[in-house]
């Protein structure tokens, strides 16, 4: 070959693989995954969960799993602990007033027109009742003046998701079953007959309202708005509580599902606070826990996920890629298996079989058994859920977790409560 023309090869072929590299290199770049970090309860932090989410997304997810008052302490201190909060409405007051986190924009939220009236209007049905203290639609929306509030704007405080409607759960070896909306009542909590086996969750948020019902129920005392209470409403509720703890009535305060199933298990308490998951996991060990529909109402939440107002770039559209994942479908049929209910069903539906939907959902009997999320049988064939439909059960709110605008005096009594 021509010596001019091999070394004229030689350049183009030498020009060729630079360009080529200069074209890999942010090739190479895109390809690192984003790391995410969520803060949040164990109740949504879920291996399972953290799996298909990589799997979907091709991102690393880091989750930090904490007791609600450790992760809410955390989150409200060091945004830049975390790059997406997972917990409860009641969180929320507390985290936008110390800036901890930012608006999402509706218009990134793809399923948005999918989201139930439940989070957006209060009400599943007309006819159903809004609940004390801060039920969800009441802090959704970003309004102009920077304020939380329910007139829709473009912008929210957080993702409306995982809800549902708590109460207590009791072991049906020990305490003989009640019937839903009847006779169960969230006065069982503090009925002499079961006085040292009482778990109650160590909340100042949650477990105050479990309390705060029972004393009601127990026609002990009353509010004016359970949802607000005065503080000297605080103080004679706590002196109550005080006489209880003082007889041994309670035998001890849970931080998390998995210490409320430990409870239960060892048959510490034969009744407590208790969110869904743990019933089921006691089912699935057939550990008999029947999840109670108190005849005053449930105790409402609903999961809140929030961006931190550190996040930005990447990290920030791998936040909105996560928060549209949860809305996907299969997020959703998912904790559908733990007994919670998503924003948008219709769409979860798909991933659920028939008898799933019929039996979570429509509060029809189950006609094969139900594995839960942990794989064992949750739900038993010939068995109905407790309190009946989602429609139903979201209908009878007596009060959601909720921060008080004494919010800071009832954590000095709740904390002098468990110290004493």
């Amino acid at each position: 070959m021509d010596p001019t023309r091999r070394k004229a090869l030689k350049k183009i072929a030498i020009s060729t693989l630079a360009t080529t590299a200069a074209f890999k290199v942010p090739f190479v770049f895109s390809k690192q995954k984003v790391v995410l970090r969520i803060l949040g309860t164990h109740v949504t932090l879920q291996e399972a969960i953290r799996e298909q989410a990589m799997k979907d997304l091709g991102i690393e997810l880091v989750f930090e799993a904490k007791g609600s008052a450790q992760v809410l302490q955390k989150a409200s201190m060091s945004p830049q602990s975390f790059d997406l909060y997972e917990q409860w409405s009641n969180s929320i007051n507390i985290l936008w007033h110390s800036g901890a986190i930012q608006p999402i924009e509706k218009n990134r939220i793809k399923n948005w027109g999918e989201i139930n009236s439940l989070t957006k209007t209060g009400r599943i049905t007309p006819d159903a009742k809004i609940g004390a203290g801060d039920a969800p639609y009441k802090l959704l929306h970003v309004q102009h003046d920077g304020s939380l509030g329910e007139d829709h704007t473009d912008q929210l405080s957080f993702l409306p998701y995982v809800h549902n409607v708590d109460s207590f759960g009791y072991n049906t070896n020990f305490i003989k079953k009640g019937v839903p909306y009847e006779s169960e009542s969230w006065g069982w909590l503090l009925d002499p007959a079961y006085s040292g086996k009482v778990g109650i969750i160590n909340a100042p948020t949650i477990g105050l309202f479990d309390l705060a019902l029972a004393v009601q129920a127990q026609g002990l005392m009353q509010f004016n708005n359970i949802g607000a209470m005065t503080k000297s409403e605080l103080n004679q509720l706590f002196k109550i509580l005080l006489e209880f703890k003082q007889q041994n009535h309670f035998s001890g305060f849970w931080t998390s599902v998995p210490e409320s199933v430990e409870f239960m298990k060892t048959e510490r308490v034969h009744i407590e606070s208790m969110f869904s998951p743990a019933v089921s996991a006691l089912n699935g060990q057939n550990i008999p826990v029947n999840f109670a529909a108190p005849k005053e109402g449930y105790r409402g939440w609903h999961g809140v996920m929030c961006l931190s107002s550190m996040a930005k770039g990447n990290v920030k559209d791998a936040a909105y890629d996560y928060m549209n994942w949860w809305l996907s479908g299969w997020p959703g049929a998912f904790i559908a298996r733990q007994g919670y209910y998503i924003s948008n069903p219709q769409r979860s539906k798909l991933f659920l079989s028939m008898d799933e939907w019929n039996y979570w959902y429509q509060g029809r009997i189950a006609t094969s058994d139900l594995k839960g999320t942990d794989g064992l049988i949750s739900v038993k064939k010939g068995h109905m859920r407790t309190g009946g439909s989602y429609e139903k059960r979201v209908s009878h709110v007596a009060v959601w977790n909720t921060v008080m605008p004494t919010y800071e005096y009832s954590l000095q009594k709740w904390y002098e409560f468990l110290s004493t």
